[in-house]
């Protein structure tokens, strides 16, 4: 294994990585961001607040993502497992 195709597998490992975890991590932030300027404009300072709201768009957008997701980790298992049957 050559040190180009080792970086190959590191660079498309990292690109599957943001690809599958993006989606929810950037709903997440827009919804901690949405809560906090909530309770900054009612005062509000309860810290369980922000943690409800977040969880719920979450496994919302994992339902809503999973397909891609799935189609996302299938396609890089592919790769991967094709790249390992043409080394040996």
């Amino acid at each position: 294994m050559s040190p180009e195709m080792i970086i190959t597998i590191g660079k498309e490992t990292a690109y599957t990585v943001l690809l599958i975890g993006g989606p929810m991590l950037i709903i997440a932030m827009v919804v901690g961001i949405t809560v906090t300027i909530f309770q900054t404009v009612t005062q509000i300072r309860d810290q369980t607040l922000t943690f409800i709201p977040k969880i719920v768009a979450i496994v919302l957008s994992l339902i809503f993502f999973m397909p891609f997701m799935i189609q996302t980790l299938v396609a890089f298992a592919t790769k991967i497992f094709t790249l390992g049957a043409q080394i040996t």
